[in-house]
């Protein structure tokens, strides 16, 4: 006799626990669980939308359903998203996007004559005349020829070949189809990929999910953020111990730590990747967003081809662009670019093969894209239009870096370091022994305590600094500098008190 719903057999064995009935049926556990799933996967961790910024969301939740809070709304200061910010679109993007997806107002004349000449451009090199069809794997011809000449305004008149651009999914698509080529080997022999700490958390989490080696280099948080070669030396001599370091990964202007490399850096970076015999990805998405004095933004390429042949023809490099940051902010459209420089013929027909498995990107992120890099000119309506508000959204910008360095340096135990460019600021916090050890009682990394109690103390939800990486005994938060200026003021002013109202409870 064997029941139906039991446990136990009429022989006195245990059925296993795939063999449990339930109301009755027998049936067998799910072929998915925790134990039999992708152990890659679980290692990956994002700390930009993690469980903070979960917490945010159930309190978003629970004062939409009544619930009383000191505040009235989350301030989500975690992610570089403008728009939800409250940026404002550039109008002469939407314009034509608008008359992508709609053809029909190409007969209505309140749209102006340029934008109506991009969108009937753009529709031209869609199947059907569509945004809705599928483009090339590698994007649609025309906008690879725009995007190549824009890096050749922009580089100085360096060439750049069409069939050297890969449009893709925002940059981070680009960025893991690049490290899937570049992974391979096993134990000693297996892929090392350098990346700074702090560093953007897209990094880390696709070598875990990669299974590749993650080679962690420092940036000098005493010089403003600043790349030292000598600390990448130390990192590829220890790391060449138990990996094979292949790939350096540098993030100008920096993510999350917001500085801009010198010319001079540059230069010694591709020296070291030549010397090393290093594939470079060079993550560029940010290269509008230049606010400091002094400080200028100078494409790895363009000083790549400036050091003459003996770099230019040998040193293997991608370069990754998007139309998420800089002055656009236009993350959902999810538009982006790489170029490949110096690879090898075989290895990029294995690229092409591989972004084709993913069809193609999506066409309205291209279409964006094309304006981008094909704005208006001086001579056509939409120009004055399209540069005030350029210009505007920049200034804004910058005004924003330099009110949020000073604020925080005013304030004991922040010491924040000038946001030379970018989007964000990492400042140093300093918390007391007794917080340290409150939050190790409740299992916490001290500054993800510190970031918790002031979401849920004063609505702001800001990432904390180890979910980037920082050197051990040191302790951070990311926050953007996006929301508007009045804003900025109130959750600039809600951290000063909260700091100190913390500081003053843990002493």
């Amino acid at each position: 006799w064997i029941p139906v719903c039991g446990i136990q057999r009429d022989n006195g064995t245990k059925m296993s626990q795939d063999q449990q009935a339930v109301n009755g049926v027998s049936c067998v556990s799910k072929v998915l669980t925790l134990d039999t799933m992708n152990p890659n996967v679980r290692r990956v961790e994002y700390a930009v939308r993690g469980p903070i910024v979960q917490r945010a969301v159930q309190i978003e939740r629970e004062l939409r359903e009544g619930v009383k809070k000191p505040f009235t709304e989350v301030i989500k200061a975690n992610i570089g998203d403008a728009h939800a910010m409250g940026q404002k679109p550039i109008t002469f993007f939407r314009q034509v996007l608008a008359l992508c997806s709609y053809p029909d107002l190409l007969e209505d004349n309140k749209f102006p004559e340029d934008a109506k000449k991009r969108a009937r451009r753009i529709l031209d090199a869609c199947g059907g005349h569509s945004i809705g069809a599928y483009s090339a794997s590698q994007g649609i011809e025309c906008i690879r020829q725009d995007v190549a000449r824009y890096i050749e305004r922009r580089d100085g008149g360096i060439p750049s070949s069409p069939d050297n651009i890969y449009l893709s999914t925002g940059a981070s698509d680009a960025i893991v189809t690049i490290l899937k080529l570049l992974v391979c080997g096993e134990g000693r022999d297996r892929t090392g990929v350098m990346i700074s700490i702090p560093q953007y958390p897209l990094y880390s989490a696709a070598l875990a999910d990669l299974a590749a080696v993650q080679i962690s280099y420092y940036l000098d948080e005493e010089n403003c953020w600043s790349l030292n070669v000598e600390e990448l030396r130390r990192a590829l001599k220890e790391a060449k111990q138990y990996c094979k370091p292949r790939v350096l990964c540098i993030i100008n202007p920096g993510n999350p730590t917001g500085q801009v490399q010198s010319r001079q850096c540059i230069e010694d970076v591709i020296r070291f990747a030549k010397e090393e015999h290093l594939f470079l990805m060079a993550d560029e998405v940010y290269q509008d967003n230049v606010y400091a004095d002094g400080c200028k933004f100078h494409s790895f390429k363009k000083v790549l081809f400036e050091m003459g042949p003996e770099f230019s023809s040998t040193v293997e490099m991608a370069s990754f662009h998007s139309t998420s940051k800089c002055y656009m902010g236009e993350c959902g459209f999810r538009g982006g670019y790489m170029e490949v420089i110096n690879m090898d013929p075989q290895v990029k027909a294995q690229l092409t093969k591989l972004v084709s498995v993913r069809l193609c990107p999506p066409v309205p992120g291209q279409a964006l894209l094309e304006l981008v890099v094909n704005p208006p000119q001086p001579d056509e309506p939409s120009y004055s239009t399209f540069m005030k508000e350029r210009t505007a959204v920049l200034a804004a910008l910058g005004e924003k870096a330099r009110l949020t360095e000073e604020t925080f340096n005013s304030v004991p135990g922040i010491t924040c370091n000038p946001v030379q460019g970018a989007m964000y600021t990492f400042p140093c916090i300093s918390l007391p022994q007794k917080a340290i050890d409150k939050a190790k009682e409740e299992g916490l990394i001290p500054d993800m305590f510190y970031c918790m109690k002031l979401l849920e103390e004063e609505g702001i939800c800001l990432v904390p600094g180890s979910g980037f990486g920082q050197k051990e005994g040191t302790f951070h938060f990311r926050m953007t500098i996006l929301p508007p200026t009045e804003k900025l003021k109130v959750v600039l002013q809600k951290i000063r008190d909260f700091h100190l109202r913390f500081t003053q409870e843990f002493s």
